[in-house]
């Protein structure tokens, strides 16, 4: 039996359903982590807050591309922060779904490559980068909608 014509319906909304959850946590993965370098989760130090500010997030930055001068942390800051927030926000508006999925993915991938090599692969894994990874490639995997044909929409 084919998925998509499950008779219940089931699997249909599933399939509806699962791209939408997709991109919703995905975008507020990616816009959270943007709101706490702007101190909108709360101050530096405070509970379950990663930065707290700009100059913190900087230093983080750094710290993560350690095989890299330090130099171009802010650089690095501002590109990820803002590829981020577009990526974010592109991904709650649902347009362009399958090139902006992978371009997630691929921000992940990056994020995941720089955090295993300046400090290990336990902290891309306690932060949850590949499981992000692996949902951002997932949602630029996932089929598409078929369209109805016009002759289907005649029977």
């Amino acid at each position: 039996m084919n998925a998509q014509s499950d008779p219940s319906g089931r699997l249909s909304i599933a399939n509806r359903i699962a791209p939408l959850l997709l991109r919703l946590a995905l975008s507020v993965t990616l816009l959270s982590a943007v709101a706490d370098r702007f101190g909108i989760w709360g101050p530096p130090g405070a509970v379950t807050v990663a930065w707290g500010d700009w100059t913190h997030f900087v230093a983080y930055t750094a710290k993560v591309n350690s095989f890299l001068p330090s130099a171009l942390a802010p650089a690095l800051a501002i590109i990820a922060t803002a590829a981020e927030a577009l990526l974010g926000i592109t991904l709650i508006l649902g347009i362009f779904r399958r090139p902006v999925a992978f371009a997630s993915a691929a921000l992940f991938a990056l994020f995941a490559g720089a955090m295993t090599v300046s400090f290990g692969v336990k902290a891309p894994l306690n932060f949850s980068v590949f499981v992000d990874f692996a949902a951002a490639f997932l949602l630029g995997a996932w089929p598409t909608s078929p369209k109805l044909k016009s002759n289907d929409a005649q029977h």
